[in-house]
């Protein structure tokens, strides 16, 4: 086999071809000109050096899975939960399962990972399996594998030990804690018999608990993940990628996947574009978390938003920016803009510095940032999420959905010191230069907390990209 450095570069050229192939058969029906285009590998962002190879990540996080199984049994008791079973289907992965057992893919037709408070015995974890996975052992005390049927393993362990409680991923709120399907859910029922299946719980909070916990290992790499983040974005928000009068949106969300192509790494979700304009009709200037269509060509004058996230590691980034293009005989952004984005960073300082501290609940955090908005006369909106190994991951989230509503769960959750959080947000002002029409400025960065409120990962941003 060549060379792994080898294959990368035939693998860049191949692409840089087959994209330059593409766009030129596009040119030739559409009659358009095209932008010129880059190989992969001059969109590579530097930043993207520092990124593990696949073989080095899964041999990071395995180290990582040791420490987060020593944490389970506390966890599981402070939630009621005797037995825990996830259930992992082939091409039906559960979201939980790369936390719980060895990150790498599984394809049985049904994996079953059981752990089992056993009293003075501590925390018994079992792999229940469709095929023989040495590195399982490493992780469980018994993996299981055919031709025992699974069923014949799952009622024993029911019949030594006899839980009074099966947490499942059923009955939760979010994606991350409802994954059970209905044909594993019979499985489970008619396996283990209606005695046991009176005892099935919903295992919601102590999914949310064991997601939202972060080690301090961890943060060197979400850190380089985001820097990744950052620099794509930036380069999205360039002359790298942007000509005034040529570029659409659908242009740049092409480049952005082809950015992430060159650097090894994939998307959570699609990348987002928002234009607003200061003369712009309704289809271009859309506002607050409306998505720009894609044959929109960003003109000068516009005011550029990206939504966008990375995946590595088993995390998710998720990040929002802004950028401005100047207009004939412009050097620098409008003051009204530049005041528009102020108010977006005072939001910030007012959440994360302020208002926010571990153990809060982030009702709290939320009505008391939005007074102190109120104060000082600035229109805001706050929507700001967990994230780690989920983009919108568990936890307690700060948003105008949940903290308008005093009886829910979410009002009432707290933030958990060292958790990770998504500070997402926006604020409108009128802009005087846009005779007097409102411009949302729209940040998201990620963040992590401490005993003094949050920190970002990366410095934030405090003046727009320019596109000259």
């Amino acid at each position: 086999m060549m060379p792994r450095s080898i294959r990368l570069a035939a693998l860049l050229t191949l692409n840089a071809l087959t994209t330059t192939a593409v766009l030129g058969a596009q040119t030739a029906s559409s009659g358009k000109a095209a932008r010129p285009a880059s190989s992969v590998s001059a969109l590579r962002v530097p930043e993207a050096d520092a990124l593990l190879p696949w073989s080095q990540q899964i041999a990071v996080r395995e180290g990582w899975l040791t420490k987060r199984h020593a944490m389970l049994l506390p966890m599981m008791r402070r939630h009621g939960i005797a037995m825990w079973i996830v259930v992992n289907e082939e091409f039906h992965d559960d979201p939980v399962v790369h936390a719980v057992a060895p990150p790498r893919p599984y394809t049985g037709n049904r994996d079953i990972f059981v752990f089992i408070d056993a009293g003075e015995q501590g925390l018994r974890k079992f792999a229940i399996t469709g095929y023989t996975e040495e590195n399982l052992a490493r992780f469980f005390d018994a993996p299981f594998t055919e031709p025992r049927p699974p069923a014949a393993t799952l009622r024993d362990l029911y019949a030594q030990y006899q839980p009074a409680t099966i947490g499942l991923g059923i009955r939760g709120t979010r994606g991350q804690t409802r994954t059970l399907g209905y044909d594993a859910y019979r499985f489970l029922a008619e396996t283990l018999g209606p005695e046991a299946e009176k005892r099935f719980v919903s295992a919601a909070e102590l999914v949310q608990e064991y997601l939202d916990t972060r080690l301090p290992e961890e943060m060197p790499h979400y850190t380089t993940a985001v820097q990744v983040t950052e620099a794509i974005v930036k380069r999205a928000l360039s002359n790298a990628v942007i000509t005034p009068g040529v570029t659409t949106v659908g242009d740049v969300r092409r480049a952005l996947f082809d950015m992430l192509w060159a650097a090894g790494v994939r998307t959570w979700f699609q990348p987002d574009l928002r234009v607003q304009r200061a003369t712009g009709d309704v289809a271009t200037s859309r506002g607050f978390l409306a998505v720009a269509p894609e044959s929109t060509v960003i003109q000068r004058g516009d005011v550029v938003h990206i939504d966008f996230g990375i995946s590595y590691m088993g995390f998710d980034t998720d990040w929002q920016k802004m950028a401005y293009v100047l207009k004939p005989g412009e050097r620098d952004v409008p003051a009204g803009l530049k005041q528009a984005m102020a108010n977006s960073n005072t939001l910030q300082d007012a959440l994360m510095q302020r208002h926010a501290r571990p153990g809060l609940t982030g009702g709290t955090v939320f009505n008391n940032t939005m007074a102190e908005m109120k104060q000082r006369g600035i229109e805001a909106m706050i929507y700001s999420h967990p994230i780690g190994n989920q983009g919108h991951g568990l936890g307690t989230s700060i948003d105008f959905r949940s903290g308008l509503r005093s009886d829910t769960t979410a009002q009432n959750s707290r933030l958990r010191s060292g958790s990770y959080m998504s500070i997402e947000l926006n604020t409108a002002t009128a802009v005087p230069e846009w005779n007097g029409k409102k411009v949302f400025v729209m940040f998201e960065d990620d963040a992590h907390l401490t005993e003094d409120g949050y920190r970002f990962f990366r410095p934030r941003q405090e003046q727009f990209y320019i596109i000259r």
